[in-house]
């Protein structure tokens, strides 16, 4: 569920899979996965536009080799030596197929670290453009994706033109706020598993997913009893 809170552990059992790597493509032949992170220190570039309907994901660096380059100090590669695409290269071509036909966008759950070991379902998004870019010293990836509300699977959709209605997601900052403010806890009774992020007042209703106030920490038993009424 969007806004769940989750360990790496939760993470691995929804995907059915160990998320060793950062960017994991159609697993399953399913959705993909990215792992994200904008925190000060974070290892890449992430960051988030459009009020939260946008994501741009930067793309990840070759493997550390011994005696070898700073993978810093190198071009992110779309292949490896033996001629097979890495992530990013097979990211890069789904995104650049979905911009010469114009249907069938690849489908990316995308979960954030919000502390150490605790991470945030930020839902599901539509890659819709890639490229390269300087970033001063080297080239990398870019990857840009349009949150929606909810993937094609849970809906058990099978048209691939179905039109998936776009939400926001909530700011890194927020996020992070919200925890310390809220102390890592449910507001309501006080649980400390099974969290939620939660906006007191429904985007649906004119609520912001941009203003602190607007956003605490519910247990999956006070959010979904909550649902979208305003209390």
């Amino acid at each position: 569920m969007r806004g769940s809170i989750l360990s790496y552990f939760d993470m691995c059992q929804t995907e059915k899979t160990s998320l060793q790597r950062g960017m994991n493509f159609r697993l399953r032949g399913g959705h993909s996965v990215f792992l994200m992170s904008v925190r000060k220190g974070a290892p890449y570039h992430d960051r988030v536009e459009d009020e939260g309907l946008t994501l741009i994901y930067e793309g990840h660096d070759a493997t550390k080799i011994v005696d070898g380059p700073d993978p810093k100090s190198v071009d992110q590669p779309a292949r490896l030596a033996s001629g097979r695409p890495t992530e990013n290269g097979r990211f890069f071509e789904a995104a650049q197929r979905y911009k010469r036909e114009r249907t069938g966008a690849d489908l990316v759950r995308v979960y954030e670290k919000v502390r150490d070991g605790i991470w945030a379902d930020n839902g599901y998004f539509e890659l819709v453009d890639a490229w390269r870019e300087s970033d001063g010293r080297r080239q990398v990836f870019k990857f840009r994706l349009k949150a929606v509300e909810s993937s094609q699977e849970e809906l058990g959709a099978t048209d691939a033109n179905i039109v998936l209605s776009r939400t926001r997601m909530i700011p890194s900052s927020i996020k992070q706020a919200v925890w310390e403010r809220d102390k890592g806890a449910c507001t309501m009774c006080g649980a400390k598993d099974e969290l939620h992020f939660d906006h007191i007042i429904p985007y649906s209703k004119g609520g912001s997913s941009m203003v602190l106030a607007n956003v605490q920490l519910l247990c999956a038993r006070h959010n979904l009893g909550k649902s979208a009424k305003i209390e």
